[in-house]
């Protein structure tokens, strides 16, 4: 659903659909093969690519107004709570 979104975003700003989804695929597997590879916390990771008035840290700060962090939590937990 986040690379969906990631997707939507870029397609909203004008990029073809095809390499949206393609850029968002291949944003979650660098950052994914970097936290494995280098073992630091995400948060570090975040404050290296995140400079002091960049459009990263402007993206941050959306997901955090839309209580994004919160919304991943409550669905693992929703998840994990599922009786069967």
């Amino acid at each position: 659903m986040f690379v969906d979104a990631l997707a939507d975003g870029a397609v909203a700003c004008g990029l073809p659909r095809k390499e949206a989804i393609a850029y968002a695929a291949q944003m979650m597997k660098g950052t994914a093969e970097l936290l494995l590879s280098t073992g630091e916390h995400p948060d570090a990771l975040r404050d290296r690519v995140c400079s002091p008035g960049g459009s990263t840290i402007q993206g941050v700060r959306k997901l955090e107004e839309g209580a994004f962090r919160a919304a991943v939590m409550n669905a693992v937990i929703a998840t994990f709570e599922k009786e069967f």
